[in-house]
């Protein structure tokens, strides 16, 4: 890759990077009071994070079958207010006995 081209390729990566942090301090100079918007700002990392995560949830495992059943251990786990480490036990404790259970059926 040529110089000019490297250079080029490093700005505009400082730029993508940079500007998502700086557009909403120039836009909101004011505080916010719209409750529905505050609440819309907390929920953000939230949302994102889960889109991120959940798909490669499904597809990291060796069948759909144990990613869904550990998926679903996981969220009733969390649901019953267990904490961080006991829900990704318990979520992968689950993919694991699901796994060998499907091994020895010969699904897998």
């Amino acid at each position: 890759m040529e110089l000019g081209r490297l250079l080029l390729a490093i700005g505009v990566m400082a730029l993508v990077t940079y500007l998502p942090r700086v557009i909403p301090i120039t836009v909101f100079r004011k505080k916010i009071n719209n409750v529905y918007f505050k609440s819309f700002l907390n929920y953000m990392p939230y949302g994102v994070l889960a889109a991120m995560v959940f798909p490669e949830v499904l597809y990291s495992t060796a069948s759909l079958y144990s990613a869904v059943f550990g998926t679903l251990v996981a969220l009733f786990l969390s649901y019953k207010k267990q904490g961080l480490l006991v829900v990704a036990i318990g979520g992968t404790a689950a993919v694991w006995i699901c796994e060998q259970l499907l091994t020895m059926a010969g699904v897998m």
